[in-house]
């Protein structure tokens, strides 16, 4: 199900077009459509293999595409002539393992996006990471190492490494997927301040109060195709498949 333009509106920010990804014989995305706009939180949930992390992936160039096409800004990203680097410079991902540089201090994991990707001096690309580990609560962390840091605090340096570069688009896969649960709270509680600071991201979880509280848009993603989508109270309070009603009574059962 996929909801046609609105008249008069805003191009989307990202337009995903009849996106088919398979490895081998195994079709992860089949013809997967989904417009995402500015300032806007899109949640995809679904089953594990449902095609989430994979679609996330290809919107980052992580991986190619094998037919459809992917804009970001107005750009067709998957054209092969793209400049792959220029385009995950406009987009901030963050994983489910955290990535960091465990021999480098939390301020210089930061810090090195600016400088290798942006082009920022030294001292500007430091004053920019110290400002964003503020606004994630850890500026008291610069100096310490990763490993130092509980895990969701880990999470959080590297929402704040993602976000450095001011990217125009967040993707967020199941960051709270490998967080001890007294710990997840406290990064969901930064993706809503993020939300109410108007960054658009697209956000994979199995968090259903997150995609109840702080999603535009609630898609259920199933066999790699978008099953179900609309807002929050539609999708999670009166789904209309009877693919998203058994996908949800897992959780309403628990």
């Amino acid at each position: 199900m996929t909801a046609g333009p609105v008249p008069g509106a805003a191009p989307p920010l990202l337009r995903v077009s009849g996106v088919r990804k398979a490895f081998g014989d195994h079709v992860v995305l089949d013809g997967l459509s989904l417009d995402v706009h500015a300032h806007r939180v899109v949640v995809l949930i679904g089953a594990s293999g449902s095609g989430k992390s994979t679609l996330l992936r290809c919107v980052n160039l992580l991986e190619e595409v094998d037919d459809g096409t992917i804009e970001v800004e107005g750009r067709d990203v998957t054209d092969p002539r793209v400049d792959a680097d220029r385009v995950r410079a406009r987009i901030g991902m963050v994983f489910q393992s955290y990535n960091l540089f465990p021999h480098l201090r939390v301020l210089d994991n930061v810090a090195l996006a600016p400088r290798l990707v942006h082009g920022a001096s030294r001292a500007e690309a430091r004053d920019r990471a110290l400002a964003m580990l503020e606004r994630v609560g850890l500026a008291g962390k610069a100096r310490a190492f990763p490993d130092e840091l509980s895990g969701g605090q880990q999470q959080r340096v590297a929402i704040a490494r993602a976000l450095v570069g001011r990217p125009a688009l967040m993707l967020l896969d199941e960051v709270t997927s490998a967080l001890d649960p007294e710990l997840v709270g406290e990064v969901l509680e930064l993706l809503a301040d993020l939300k109410e600071d108007g960054v658009t991201m697209v956000v994979a979880t199995h968090e259903m109060g997150f995609a109840r509280h702080v999603a535009d848009e609630v898609c259920f993603l199933h066999a790699g195709r978008v099953h179900e989508r609309g807002t929050p109270e539609q999708v999670l309070g009166d789904p209309q498949e009877p693919r998203t009603q058994e996908f949800l009574r897992r959780f309403t059962a628990r």
